[in-house]
């Protein structure tokens, strides 16, 4: 649809209020525009008047952007009817993405549902960190697992971007069957295979993978009151918290790894604020990884934890070497 117009970028248009207009004056999508932005802010909501706009160009069916052009549009009842409940379902503090129904991610444009977690910008890097390793290690059709792939993000993305083969797993069937629509819709239904599952519960003993990536659960208990309705109250408790230090997933991860990567193979994560010193060591006591980094996002946090399968012996050399083509 056209109203997935996602940028941020505002016109500038004169100041106003909705109280310049009477009560028997027409709905215009300015008049609209400015009464919702004031309705929203005063439910709390900052991000009132984008809100407003981006569900009014979704009724529109038009891009966001296009809303300014043609400010004086009278409304028609049934737009109307069509935008009072979406505007009392934002109000309610449920998510925008729900609402709309979708979510872009990189180059996809996902569809979303309650259940299902959002997406979130900062992990669009952790895409980045796995396609540049690939490009640098040259891995020639590459194979990867995604741990916790919610609406499919991750997964999908790598194999959009690289044409990797990827196994994505979830212990959630809402999520899978959505991230399995996602696929379809995008044409990846043949490079992405879906499993439910814990971590690495359905995954083969002996498969074997160039990368593992995981945005796993990493909240604490305590981070429950400070998260805002809209996380708290819509998104996925199972896809959010991972027990009192918010480590539980990712000792999972930790310890499993290695076992289905190929020698030498990343394994990349995501991890909450304050967390990736503890989780590099957590890697680095384990005997099992090397090269262990810490990545920041855009925002400047240690968000990223990238390692690598040890390479400790000539066999597992000489097994890298061999799938890698060198020789």
């Amino acid at each position: 649809m056209k109203s997935r117009d996602h940028s941020h970028q505002g016109a500038v248009v004169s100041p106003a209020s909705a109280d310049q207009w009477s009560d028997s004056d027409p709905w215009t999508l300015l008049r609209l525009i400015l009464w919702s932005s004031e309705y929203l802010e005063g439910k709390g909501l900052s991000s009132g008047r984008l809100d407003a706009e981006y569900l009014l160009a979704h009724v529109l069916d038009i891009g966001r952007l296009q809303l300014y052009m043609d400010f004086e549009r009278p409304l028609k009842q049934e737009e109307l009817n069509q935008f009072r409940p979406l505007l009392k379902r934002r109000a309610s503090r449920e998510p925008l993405q729900y609402i709309l129904g979708c979510q872009p991610f990189r180059e996809l444009e996902l569809s979303l549902r309650p259940g299902v977690l959002i997406p979130r910008p900062e992990t669009e890097q952790l895409v980045d960190e796995v396609l540049d390793w690939f490009l640098r290690e040259e891995v020639d059709r590459p194979t990867a697992l995604d741990v916790g792939t919610g609406s499919g993000a991750i997964a999908l993305s790598l194999a959009a971007e690289s044409g990797a083969k990827v196994v994505a797993t979830d212990i959630s069937s809402v999520a899978l069957d959505l991230a399995r629509s996602n696929a379809e819709a995008a044409g990846l239904g043949a490079l992405v295979e879906f499993r439910e599952g814990r971590i690495f519960e359905p995954i083969p003993v002996k498969a074997k993978f160039d990368a593992i990536v995981s945005n796993p659960p990493y909240l604490r208990e305590v981070d429950e009151r400070l998260l805002e309705p809209e996380v708290l109250d819509w998104e996925p408790r199972e896809a959010l918290f991972s027990g009192k230090d918010g480590l539980d997933v990712i000792r999972g991860l930790v310890a499993g790894a290695f076992q289905y990567l190929r020698p030498g193979g990343l394994l990349a994560l995501e991890v909450g604020v304050g967390q990736a010193k503890e989780v590099a060591l957590m890697l680095e006591d384990s005997g099992h990884y090397e090269a262990v980094q810490i990545k920041r996002d855009h925002a400047t946090l240690e968000r990223f934890v990238i390692a690598h399968v040890s390479m400790c012996d000539e066999d597992a050399r000489a097994e890298r070497a061999l799938s890698r083509g060198d020789v």
